[in-house]
């Protein structure tokens, strides 16, 4: 059976395949530039960051363990408007970003992609969160849990981010990292079975 490889560093998205009994091996995080271009619409953009970090992470294997490879990528984007949210470098700036969230709705594109033999496949999660009003001071003391610091747009909605949040529309697996339902269907796609072994 083909082994996968997840291309990516997050905790999230490895605790999401285990959750799904889906068994990989982590890579280390590919080191691309992450940099927006010029006119790339948001849509293209994480789609191409997802690709992306698939190819980067196939080029850590060896001949031999690529050939017997599927290496999977992906990319996660909150979008307000057309801005691209990404992780706040600083304190301050995950305040702004909280406060540009405070009371209004956001997008989270969610894309997805498989290498595997001299196949490429991408697919795209698209759901709609709307935030509460937010306070000031609880934007403060969320900011001070350290938890938004990591996270593209300063939240996480699978951990004390979810008080933040007044409803949401589309795939809650996407909002957290890796869309699920998208990543079931390309590991079947390249012949990687999902619970074949009765996990």
């Amino acid at each position: 059976m083909r082994r996968l490889y997840l291309a990516s560093g997050s905790p999230r998205r490895a605790e999401l395949l285990d959750q799904v009994a889906v068994p990989f091996t982590a890579l280390r995080p590919p080191g691309i530039d992450e940099t927006p271009a010029g006119a790339e619409t948001a849509e293209a953009y994480v789609q191409r960051m997802a690709a992306e970090k698939a190819r980067a992470g196939a080029e850590q294997l060896g001949h031999n363990e690529r050939e017997a490879a599927a290496v999977l990528g992906a990319d996660t984007s909150v979008v307000l408007a057309d801005r691209i949210l990404g992780k706040p470098a600083s304190a301050a700036e995950a305040t702004d970003m909280l406060a540009l969230l405070s009371g209004r709705e956001h997008r989270v594109l969610s894309a997805v992609s498989l290498l595997w033999d001299a196949r490429q496949e991408t697919r795209l999660s698209v759901s709609t969160v709307a935030f509460a009003p937010l306070s000031p001071a609880l934007i403060a003391r969320y900011v001070a849990s350290g938890e938004p610091m990591d996270k593209a747009g300063a939240y996480g909605i699978q951990g004390r981010g979810a008080f933040l949040i007044e409803r949401m529309d589309g795939s809650y697996s996407g909002v957290v990292g890796l869309p699920l339902r998208e990543t079931f269907a390309l590991l079947e796609q390249a012949g990687i079975l999902c619970w074949a072994t009765g996990n």
